[in-house]
């Protein structure tokens, strides 16, 4: 296998609950009550939507805001992966994932294992560049048992309550996640931060009229039955386990101008700037206090 290729689940598709809008001459993230799924292609108004959008629409009265999923793995890691990362946003490159303990950093010196003290505390986070970015992986179809719909977040409610559910779903299943029938469930909340107004973001939960009893009963028949038939999920899930650390950045290239349009606003692009200069002078090799002194002369240049 070549080194440094990213293994992950084959994506066919897109999960969103944003989408790119023209405002001011400027293309700008923003967020919406409703899923859509798209296909892999874009053309000159976005990406095109799937005929699975369409379809499941027809059933929600308009307003997609469930969607039934199957989950690929067992493991609730290998289904939702996340991290703290920092992108570049001119060419979309990551620079930095971590986890709030370690992070892998591109320096002058090739990629470097340090210490993450998480966005709150780094000085190369300034101005909200760095966030957490999670990445869920679900099945929409039969079709194609192991293809996939990626949802991409670097919202905190999304990314703890979907990593609440997976680690509970595969608890209270006696580690039968794959066989569960789910579906993800757009939920709305208001805060101070908010300013009152909804937010929104995604649950997982059970489908519609099954209890719990009879999802986990239902998952276990469905384990045997493969079982039976020689499917072995074991065997998937090492596969997977071996793609996903098979590069240092795990993310796929195609696609990371997209993330970091999507989810990096246009008002932190000085900020990105001045860290990717910061990178080029060989400063993230320093320590922090190095660092916040590059920084403060560069913002001083700026002003």
């Amino acid at each position: 296998m070549i080194k440094g290729l990213t293994i992950t689940p084959p994506v066919l598709g897109r999960i969103s609950i944003g989408r790119i809008i023209q405002k001011d001459g400027k293309r700008l993230p923003a967020k919406d009550d409703q899923f859509t799924i798209t296909s892999q292609v874009q053309n000159k108004d976005g990406w095109v939507n799937h005929p699975l959008d369409e379809k499941l629409r027809a059933n929600n009265e308009g307003k997609l805001r469930q969607i039934p999923v199957r989950m690929l793995f067992n493991d609730p890691e290998l289904n939702l992966r996340a991290e703290y990362t920092l992108f570049d946003r001119q060419t979309g490159r990551p620079l930095c994932v971590g986890d709030g303990e370690s992070c892998q950093r591109r320096t002058n010196k090739g990629v470097e294992q340090l210490p993450c003290p998480s966005p709150d505390r780094c000085p190369l986070a300034q101005g909200g560049a760095c966030k957490p970015y999670g990445r869920l992986y679900v099945n929409l179809s039969e079709e194609d048992e192991l293809g996939t719909f990626i949802f991409r977040t670097t919202g905190f409610n999304s990314i703890r309550t979907l990593a609440a559910r997976l680690s509970y779903f595969a608890a209270v299943s006696g580690n039968k996640l794959s066989c569960l029938p789910l579906q993800l469930t757009l939920r709305g909340k208001s805060t101070t931060q908010s300013y009152r107004t909804p937010i929104y973001f995604v649950d997982l939960t059970l489908r519609d009229g099954v209890t719990l009893k009879d999802a986990v009963q239902h998952a276990r028949a469905i384990d045997r039955e493969l079982s039976e038939h020689g499917f072995d999920q074991a065997a998937l899930e090492a596969a997977a386990k071996l793609g996903y650390v098979n590069s240092c950045f795990e993310v796929d290239s195609d696609g990371m101008l997209d993330v970091a349009e999507e989810f990096y606003p246009v008002e932190t692009e000085d900020v990105s700037s001045t860290q990717q200069g910061n990178y080029q002078n060989g400063l993230a090799t320093q320590n922090v206090s190095s660092i916040e002194q590059g920084l403060r002369k560069s913002v001083t240049a700026v002003s």
